[in-house]
């Protein structure tokens, strides 16, 4: 049995290092582990076609609240009534009230609104001079603004959003730090339900309104409307702020990718696809599952109520759908990469993410094609005990 390692300081892999634990997990398709907290043992799957079994088979739920499992972390915190504990056909009823907002042709029509976001947040961090922290001035705002103009939060609370979801979306590790999570959450849930009070009697064009026209209509309930609303507006933020904060950080730290995408700026869709695989977003060893009856995975079988983690980092690093895994390719070609997850608990707004992934370096790489780091790499701080890995700020000059 494997002894999983505790995802702390100062054992968090370093800078973006693709966790070694995770890394020796690959050379077996499925592995018993234990992990810090929780009862009780656990399997981890960590292999592409695994994965992707697992996370699609309707005999593995995603059900686990109430449940003594294995855990990475001392306290569990999760959304009341959240979308991502809830299996089919419930899980399809609540998400295709939202899905609408994240559709291909919607986040189509919100590009040109976020460009202008970020040309804005650019233009105020170039009137300022340099040097300057390009996370603080733009990275991080950038995705605040949109998911709020998707939501239709105001623009005067959304900082109040972020302080939420930077406390929610941080382990807690002591019970000061429990009870600060628990207040943010409970906050931010009393913040949305006021919102969603405004939009009964002043609807707008947003996403809130429509949640709220989906309660009315019995689609869902009131404490799904909140879990949504906290979801989307939390994690909206967080996800984005940090994937895209490390995607930049490659670029200043890579001058051969930056120079391949100055050169070439058609490529950056296709390197936004290449860095979502490769970049180890997520600290831990995966997402659990528990079998509602006995099933086999590459030949192991995992018995009736055993829990299963499932790592979609690992997959991402598989060898044997992605050659080379470890090197980052822009020309690579194979199947697509599971950052966002697989099956029917796939993120919400995979469209949204890259969209503004695209933006975001495209702009960058176009107004300001000598932006370079103030610091030396190593001198980078990196958030530590947050659900997503990231830089805590880039110090930049250009």
């Amino acid at each position: 049995m494997s002894e999983c390692p505790l995802y702390e300081v100062p054992d968090s892999p370093p800078e973006l290092t693709f966790d070694p634990f995770l890394r020796n997990a690959l050379d077996a398709p499925v592995s018993r582990i234990r992990l810090p907290y929780g009862e009780g043992d656990c399997w981890l799957v960590t292999r592409y076609d695994d994965v992707r079994f697992v996370t699609s088979d309707p005999r593995f739920t995603r059900d686990i609240t109430g449940r003594p499992t294995p855990r990475m972390t001392k306290h569990l915190i999760p959304l009341d009534r959240a979308v991502s504990f809830v299996d089919p056909p419930d899980h399809a009823r609540v998400r295709s009230v939202v899905a609408p907002a994240f559709t291909r042709r919607a986040v189509e029509r919100l590009r040109p609104r976020a460009q202008t976001i970020l040309d804005g947040l650019v233009d105020d961090m170039l009137a300022a001079g340099p040097r300057a922290d390009v996370v603080r001035s733009v990275v991080s705002p950038f995705p605040l603004a949109v998911v709020g103009e998707v939501l239709g939060t105001p623009p005067e609370d959304r900082p109040q959003l972020r302080d939420w979801a930077e406390v929610v979306l941080t382990r807690a590790t002591d019970q000061a730090g429990l009870e600060r999570a628990q207040q943010a959450k409970a906050a931010a849930s009393g913040y949305f339900r006021a919102l969603a009070a405004q939009r009964r009697y002043r609807p707008a064009d947003d996403l809130m309104t429509r949640m709220v026209g989906a309660v009315e209509a019995g689609r869902i309930d009131e404490e799904e409307l909140l879990a949504l609303a906290t979801l989307i507006g939390l994690n909206g933020w967080h996800a984005v702020r940090n994937n895209a904060s490390n995607m930049v950080y490659l670029l200043l730290t890579r001058a051969e990718l930056r120079e391949r995408l100055l050169s070439e700026p058609e490529m950056v869709p296709q390197a936004v696809e290449e860095l979502l695989r490769w970049i180890p977003h997520k600290n831990g060893v995966g997402q659990p599952r528990i079998a509602t009856e006995d099933v086999e995975v590459s030949g192991v079988l995992i018995r009736r109520g055993e829990v299963v983690q499932v790592s979609y980092v690992a997959a991402c690093r598989d060898p044997g759908h992605f050659p080379d895994p470890d090197a980052i390719d822009l020309d690579r070609q194979g199947p697509p990469h599971l950052a966002f997850g697989n099956g029917p608990h796939h993120c919400v707004a995979p469209l949204l993410a890259r969209m503004e992934a695209e933006v975001l370096l495209s702009t960058l790489l176009r107004r300001l094609p000598g932006l370079r780091l103030a610091v030396p790499a190593q001198e980078i701080a990196w958030q530590r005990s947050v659900l997503i890995r990231g830089p805590v700020g880039l110090p930049v000059t250009w």
